[in-house]
């Protein structure tokens, strides 16, 4: 046998009013909202209606309750019952014409958050020639609805609404507050609010709502500087006409985190629906700030949030395209001005370049890059140099940078966020362009070789010198090359750093995962480190004449610490006890003498 649900009123109720809203301070928007459909069906029958809504605070009533009037259609006691007191049943407010597309909302659900601050709300309302009626909801569920006695009927159509505050709840009736609230979410509102005497609307977006009309910068650039609190950088008008979505983008002026989710202001016909919109820009336009009103976009049942669906994907790419033409158009019309946002935004720019070929093309003519030979832009660099040489580290560029410059090759440092991938999606875009990956192993190939004759006197000094470094798997070789100031330098190939990252992983790594270590390290090829000490510099010179197989020790391992530390080597425990030797080593040596 079939049987029906029980329905518990009060924590429906109580599910709804304060658990489906972030706020109490929702209950201003939500009251506000329904008027503004009332009014709107209204003057669909009647344009010349009046569109008027006007909020009481229990300051200003005198009787603690808080008062909403407004010159809306009103409801017929069949529409209340079905309005006000029936809560998901969706297809009746169809039939009854409350779901149309040019409505805020829907009557009943959002007159629930008025629970979050009054245990009752007194609804008068009257619809044409209707008799006017009482709808009375409580929190605990219960609702009562009557036809108004004939001293009580309205002289107009329209609908009062009347909360009684709960006790905890009074700081959200204060006329300070609900003034501020009302101007907050209807500031922009077709109709005419006011709380007391006060105004609260503006009467409209300061942005363009019609194709072709012009922007007006010096009102958007003060409305940003009320919003932000700073002058934008730039103003980019945003149209989307199958979201019914105007407004502007405002392009921040200083540096933004890119991991922060911008929020963004969003309005919904006009109704502020949150300050804080997540995903209407995509991930890489953080440098943007949005305001925008839109028609068509879905808001969640909070109506705190946009709805992730198909339009609001079409939305987003197309105000992403938007923002990308602002990019396009300001490189081409004022170089100097891009310049200027790249310097604040380029992480911004250059996150879109990773996936858009115009980007690239602009970070490839506009952004400088560090390299070797100075600040330059990459297609710059391409001009001076043809092939595009890059570290895809920091620190690979700190380590080789300088004795690459001596040798003649030009390097880019690519270890900045985005570069590396940049500079390998070069040839994607331009199949002329060449790139190629520093290796030490480009280096040595420039290196000079010794005599043979100095090569063979050298031998016993290389014996002594690999002795002393064995243990830390490092191969000592003597070359000739530049600058002569540098007595030593630390190598280390991508297969080399691989090895010694296996290395430190199978130490650290339980008996299963060893030996699958271990494999891999047995497949891997031999490749070592390489100390590299420079015979063209005096010093080293002298090192190789020693003939003291002890300070020989101590000397090349004071060359090897001093090679790691130039060439910010991360330095391993090993490394440290050695560089504390060396040094006390030498020291002992340097200050003869008993104790």
């Amino acid at each position: 046998m079939d049987r029906t649900f029980q329905v518990d009123l009060r924590g429906v109720v109580d599910l709804l009013s304060h658990h489906l809203y972030g706020s109490p301070r929702v209950y201003v928007r939500e009251l506000m909202q329904n008027a503004v459909d009332a009014i709107t069906a209204r003057r669909a029958s009647e344009p010349d209606a009046p569109a008027l809504v006007r909020i009481f605070p229990p300051e200003l009533t005198g009787d603690g309750t808080l008062r909403v009037h407004d010159t809306g259609i009103g409801l017929t006691e069949a529409q209340v019952h079905e309005l006000l007191a029936t809560i998901g049943r969706s297809s009746k407010r169809d039939e009854l014409g409350f779901s149309r597309h040019e409505f805020l909302g829907q009557f009943g659900i959002g007159l629930l958050s008025c629970f979050l601050v009054a245990d009752e709300i007194r609804v008068v309302t009257r619809h044409a020639d209707e008799p006017t009626v009482l709808w009375t909801g409580y929190a605990d569920g219960r609702y009562a609805v009557e036809v108004a006695p004939a001293g009580q009927q309205r002289p107009e159509p329209g609908t009062t609404v009347t909360l009684v505050p709960r006790r905890d709840a009074d700081q959200w009736f204060a006329t300070a507050t609900v003034t501020e609230l009302a101007r907050l979410y209807g500031s922009l509102l077709p109709v005419t609010v006011r709380v007391g005497d006060t105004v609260t609307t503006t009467g409209g977006p300061p942005w363009p709502t019609a194709p072709g009309a012009g922007v007006n910068r010096p009102a958007l650039t003060r409305y940003a500087r009320q919003l932000l609190g700073v002058d934008p950088f730039d103003v980019v008008p945003l149209s989307v006409p199958e979201a019914g979505l105007t407004g502007v983008a405002f392009i921040l002026p200083t540096p933004v985190n890119p991991a922060a989710r911008a929020g963004h202001r969003v309005y919904l016909k006009r109704m502020l629906l949150t300050e804080h919109a997540d995903g209407l820009l995509p991930d890489w336009a953080f440098f943007a700030h949005c305001v925008v009103d839109a028609g068509e976009l879905r808001p969640t049942a909070s109506r705190e949030a946009l709805y992730e669906d198909a339009l609001l994907t079409a939305t987003r790419e197309a105000l992403g395209a938007q923002v990308r033409g602002w990019l396009v158009r300001l490189a081409r019309h004022d170089p100097r001005r891009l310049g200027e946002f790249l310097q604040v935004h380029h992480l911004g720019v250059k996150a879109l370049a990773v996936h858009d070929d115009e980007m690239l093309r602009l970070v490839d003519r506009w952004w400088p890059m560090e390299t070797n030979v100075g600040t330059l832009t990459l297609a710059e660099f391409r001009q001076r140099h043809g092939l595009v040489r890059y570290a895809a580290s920091l620190d690979e560029f700190r380590q080789l940078a300088a004795v690459a410059a001596a040798q003649d090759l030009a390097v880019v440092n690519a270890g900045f966020t985005y570069d590396a991938e940049l500079i390998e999606r070069l040839p994607a875009v331009d199949r002329s362009v060449l790139i190629e990956r520093l290796e030490p192993s480009d280096l040595t190939t420039r290196f000079d070789a010794l005599d043979p004759a100095v090569e063979l006197a050298l031998r016993p000094f290389l014996a002594g010198a690999q002795r002393a470094l064995e243990r830390l798997g490092c191969e000592v070789v003597v070359r000739a090359y530049d600058p002569v100031s540098l007595p030593a330098l630390y190598l280390v190939s991508r297969s080399a750093a691989f090895n010694d990252q296996l290395a430190a992983t199978r130490d650290a790594a339980d008996e299963l995962w060893g030996g699958v270590l271990d494999a891999l390290a047995a497949s891997a090829p031999p490749d070592r480190p390489q100390l590299v000490l420079n015979h063209r510099n005096p010093l080293v010179r002298r090192v190789t004449t020693l003939d003291d197989p002890e300070l020989v020790g101590l000397a090349v391992e004071a060359l090897y610490g001093q090679a790691l530390l130039l060439g910010h080597h991360p330095i391993r425990a090993a490394d440290a006890a050695l560089l504390n030797s060396s040094f006390l080593g030498l020291l002992g040596r340097a200050v003869p003498g008993r104790e």
